[in-house]
């Protein structure tokens, strides 16, 4: 044991020495964690001469390894060097040392000090998992908690740099587009509700942030081609009740807008009984509209109302007609005195102006909405601007 404690620094260096050959990624390292490495290398091998003279050399005589080993190296070092490479640095200097074996040993006694090392090496490697595992725990900690205050953020309606910043702290690659859901959380461990949704995300490749907020669980989707779809993977996570998916936008810092959505739409989405889950926000302008949302108003107003009076007056006295007789075309072309092809035609024209078919009776209850709001509330004339005349050429 004398021999090898005075052996700890040629021993560290030799093991660094073969990291350097052995490791291409270690050769990469700064100056400053080559050198805590070679710390640690030394504070390894002291901790054997330690571990020997607990009796953790005796065969039948297990004895753990103090995390100690590497408490002398800043935390930092953990963020640079990941589990695998503090694995594969640890085989390295084992193997140093078992090497060196028949010059440490006494006579005699080589098989012994050989067992020792191996089942030190083990020791080791369970107080390298534990300091991981603790910094992994601790760092998940710190994410759920910024995560918690970006999705605060979004709620509240903070400035896109708040934002930007919060999210660069979580790593956020700016995947886009953008789009936030909101449902009911099923209760329970709040790590593992997340947990749920990081799994299902790593499956689509998006990109999740997500956050408990009350009894809502509120997820921001990145890199989602269609949202509405990739949250139908998700609906695990989710308790009972709506499911909500606000629009997309076109990055994190335009989030607002579309977390503003999805919970106008999850406060109004009982309204609708037959929803669909995950329902789209846009899909619920009318019972945002009743439930006092002024963007849902003024979706209404200026998408629909506002474009049937562009498109001419036809359009919404054949529209109130239609409704008045029932959604019944005879009657609404009796009405009118026109044909009820006539109807028929200007109803499909409606549909294409807006979006919303009359023959439909989500889609006609929307546009019922819409022109009363839009009569309560009429949008402001569009004004022609003059331009001034050109100077006159002789």
């Amino acid at each position: 044991m004398r021999r090898i404690e005075r052996s700890a620094g040629a021993l560290a260096t030799a093991s660094v020495a073969r990291m350097d050959e052995a490791l291409p990624w270690f050769r990469e390292l700064p100056a400053d964690q080559r050198s805590w490495v070679m710390v640690i290398a030394q504070a390894g091998v002291r901790s054997l001469v330690d571990w020997l003279r607990d009796g953790g050399g005796a065969s039948g005589s297990p004895q753990a390894v103090s995390d100690e080993v590497f408490a002398t190296a800043p935390r930092a070092l953990a963020r640079s060097i990941s589990l695998q490479h503090t694995v594969a640095l640890i085989k390295v200097t084992i193997d140093v040392v078992e090497a060196q074996v028949p010059h440490l040993a006494a006579a005699g006694e080589e098989s012994l000090l050989r067992e020792a090392v191996l089942r030190f090496s083990r020791e080791i490697a369970f107080a390298a998992a534990r300091v991981y595992a603790r910094a992994a725990e601790s760092r998940g900690a710190w994410d759920a908690r910024l995560q918690a205050l970006l999705v605060d953020a979004l709620l509240r309606g903070d400035s896109s740099d708040v934002l930007a910043s919060r999210a660069a702290a979580l790593g956020w690659t700016d995947a886009t587009p953008v789009s936030v859901v909101v449902g009911r959380s099923p209760g329970g461990e709040v790590a593992a509700v997340l947990q749920i949704v990081y799994r299902a995300a790593r499956r689509l490749g998006v990109e999740t942030i997500g956050g408990v907020h009350n009894d809502r669980l509120v997820v921001v989707l990145g890199g989602a081609a269609d949202s509405l779809a990739a949250t139908r993977n998700l609906l695990d996570a989710f308790g009972t009740g709506p499911v909500v998916v606000g629009p997309m936008v076109a990055s994190l810092d335009e989030a607002t807008e579309s977390a503003r959505a999805a919970l106008a739409g999850y406060r109004a989405a009982p309204a609708w009984p037959g929803a669909p889950r995950p329902v789209a926000a846009t899909d619920l302008l009318p019972e945002r509209a009743l439930a006092g949302d002024p963007e849902a108003r003024r979706r209404l107003r200026r998408d629909v109302y506002a474009e049937l009076v562009r498109a001419g007056g036809e359009l919404l006295d054949t529209l109130d007609a239609y409704f008045a007789a029932g959604a019944v075309l005879e009657a609404a072309a009796r009405a009118l005195f026109v044909h009820p092809n006539t109807v028929r035609y200007r109803l499909r024209r409606i549909g294409e102006i807006t979006g919303l078919s009359p023959f439909a009776a989500r889609d006609a209850y929307a546009l019922q909405m819409a022109l009363a709001i839009g009569r309560l509330d009429p949008p402001p004339p569009v004004r022609t601007v003059r331009r001034p005349a050109g100077p006159s050429i002789d």
